[in-house]
C-alpha cells in the first residue's frame, strides 16, 4: 500500500506532531515553515494543513492528490475556491479561533474610541495635558453586529457585561444567546438607524462585498462608531473617508483594509476619529494550539474514519 502524504506549512511542537502520528499511521507526516521543507512534497499531498499561495500550481494542477485542506486562517476567500470544489477536495476553515482576540479587539476599539484613549496617547507624547472634551460611555448603548459567527456571538456576549442592547445581522435570521433581535442582512437599512456601534465581522462574499457605503453611513447616527475586523472590501473606502470628513458618523477602528498595507497617502492615517491597527485583531500567543488542538485534530479522527462531516467545511456556493 502506498504511503500516503500530510503536509502541515506551519512549525508545530513536537507534541502535536506525535498526535498527529498517533492518530494517523499510515501518513508521513512533513511540517514545517520554509518553503523548501514542503515545496518537494506538494504534488503527492493528500492532506495540506496552511494553505499557502504557491501550493495552487504545485499541488492543484495536473492530477491532483488533494482531499483535504485544513486552512490555517479563518478567511478563505483568497483561496482558489472553484478549484476546490471542481476537485471536490473537502476546505474547513479555522473559523472560531479568532473569537477571543478579535471581540477584545473590538472592544478596545469602542472603548479607545469612546474614552478618547487614542487622542490621550497622542497627547502623551507631546506631554500635553487636555480633556479632549471626552464624555461617552460604552454602557446601555445599542451595538449592531453584522455577521453573529463565533466572533459575533463572543462580542454580543462581553457587550451584555457593558448592559448594552444587542442586534444582530446573519443570514440565516435564527435567534441567538446574549442577542436581544436578530435580523436577516435586508433589514440593515432598518437597523443602522439605531445602532451606536456598527461593528462588520463579515467574511468577503459576493454579497458582502461594499455592502457598507454612502448610504449606510448617511442612516447611521452621527454620534455613532464604525468598526470594521472583518475584510476592507466589504466597506467603500473612499464612502467611508468622505463620511468620518463629513461627520455623518462620530468615528472608525478599522483593522482592516482594501489595500494592505495601507497606503501612507490613505487619508485614514491623520484622521483624529479613526484608529488604525494593521490587521493583528486576529493575533494570539494561542493560535496554533486552537487551531490543531480545536479544529485539526478532531477533523482528523473523523477523517481517518473516513466521515466527512469535518468542523467548519467550507460552503463553496456560500464562499465560507
Amino acid at each position: 500500500m502506498a504511503e500516503r502524504l500530510m503536509l502541515i506549512t506551519q512549525n508545530i511542537d513536537d507534541s502535536y506532531l506525535q498526535q498527529i502520528n498517533e492518530l494517523a499511521p499510515d501518513f508521513k507526516v512533513i511540517a514545517g515553515r520554509d518553503k523548501e521543507k514542503w515545496e518537494p512534497y506538494a504534488k503527492e499531498a493528500e492532506v495540506i494543513v496552511g494553505w499557502k499561495n504557491e501550493l495552487e500550481k504545485l499541488s492543484l494542477d495536473g492530477e491532483s492528490k488533494l482531499q483535504w485542506l485544513q486552512s490555517w486562517s479563518a478567511g478563505v476567500n483568497n483561496m482558489p475556491l472553484n478549484k476546490f470544489s471542481e476537485s471536490d477536495i473537502i476546505l474547513t476553515s479555522a473559523n472560531g479561533v479568532h473569537a477571543y482576540p478579535i471581540s477584545e479587539t473590538i472592544f478596545a476599539l469602542m472603548l479607545g474610541l469612546t474614552r478618547k484613549i487614542h487622542t490621550y496617547v497622542k497627547q502623551q507624547q507631546k506631554k500635553h495635558w487636555h480633556h479632549a472634551h471626552m464624555n461617552l460611555e460604552l454602557h446601555e448603548k445599542t451595538i449592531g453586529i453584522n455577521g453573529v459567527g463565533e466572533i459575533g456571538k463572543e462580542t454580543a456576549r462581553i457587550a451584555k457585561a457593558f448592559r448594552m442592547n444587542v442586534i444582530g445581522v446573519r443570514h440565516s435570521g435564527i435567534p441567538t444567546e446574549n442577542v436581544d433581535e436578530m435580523y436577516t442582512p435586508d433589514k440593515l437599512h432598518e437597523i443602522l438607524p439605531l445602532c451606536d456601534y456598527v461593528v462588520i465581522t463579515l467574511p468577503l462574499t459576493e454579497d458582502t462585498q461594499g455592502m457598507f457605503g454612502s448610504e449606510e453611513f448617511y442612516l447611521m447616527k452621527k454620534s455613532a462608531f464604525l468598526i470594521n475586523i472583518g475584510r476592507g472590501e466589504v466597506i467603500k473606502e473612499k464612502d467611508l473617508i468622505l463620511a468620518l470628513q463629513e461627520q455623518e458618523i462620530a468615528g472608525a477602528g478599522l483593522d482592516v483594509f482594501i489595500q494592505e498595507p495601507l497606503d501612507g497617502t490613505n487619508p485614514l492615517w491623520g484622521m483624529e476619529n479613526v484608529i488604525v491597527t494593521p490587521h493583528t485583531s486576529g493575533s494570539t500567543e494561542h493560535y496554533t494550539k486552537r487551531v490543531i488542538e480545536d479544529i485539526f485534530i478532531p477533523n482528523l479522527k473523523k477523517y481517518m474514519k473516513e466521515d466527512y462531516q469535518l468542523t467548519n467545511l467550507v460552503d463553496y456556493e456560500k464562499g465560507y
